[in-house]
């Protein structure tokens, strides 16, 4: 159970619900209320699925390839550290102004940078370590059950903000500076993962 516990820890505190619900508002500020639920269904999903199927053959693709877990942190650090500089950079007000039929056609790809981080090169590390270092008979159960876990709380994190925001003008600017406060964490975020795996790959 203590194996378990540390898991979910670690997965949640990788993934961080609560960035990821400031890039979900962010990001489909235009859809209704309906929509979003949908889109966060269909992106908590397509996180489970990666970081499911990283748990059950990560390891063995790094493997084939000859890639240290250490070099994967340092690649996927620096993808991270692109993305919150990207947020950093974004101009303010720009899905807010965007006709209101964009987002919709869009569909669920507008989140495309929220799986990228949710299950980002450093989220998958993670699980990959898990899933070695915490198997159970040959299977990445506890891998598999933080991701599990950790996904629908941030799905119940996400459903609550999208119920709890409403579509007041208002809300475009101090969502704009969350976004570049978010940002500037995912920055922090992906240096650290990429000097945390250039120190291992060193030492």
């Amino acid at each position: 159970m203590e194996n378990y516990i540390q898991g979910i820890a670690t997965v949640l505190g990788l993934v961080n619900p609560f960035i990821c619900v400031a890039m979900f508002l962010k990001l489909t500020g235009g859809e209704s209320s309906s929509e979003q639920v949908k889109t966060a269904v269909k992106a908590m999903a397509a996180v489970f699925l990666i970081l499911g199927l990283s748990a059950f053959f990560g390891i063995k693709v790094l493997n084939a390839f000859g890639i240290s877990l250490s070099a994967f942190s340092v690649a996927g650090g620096l993808i991270l550290a692109w993305m919150g500089f990207g947020m950093l950079s974004k101009k303010p007000n720009k899905p807010d102004t965007s006709d209101p039929a964009q987002p919709d056609s869009q569909g669920s790809t507008a989140v495309t940078p929220l799986i990228l981080f949710a299950a980002s090169p450093g989220t998958i590390t993670g699980v990959i370590t898990l899933s070695v270092y915490l198997s159970n008979l040959g299977l990445p159960l506890i891998a598999l059950v933080s991701v599990g876990v950790t996904c629908l709380v941030t799905l119940g994190l996400l459903i609550l903000a999208i119920k709890g925001s409403g579509a007041q003008h208002g809300e475009s600017l101090l969502r704009d500076l969350m976004s570049r406060f978010m940002g500037l964490i995912v920055l922090a975020m992906g240096m650290q993962f990429a000097l945390s795996g250039l120190k291992d790959f060193f030492s």
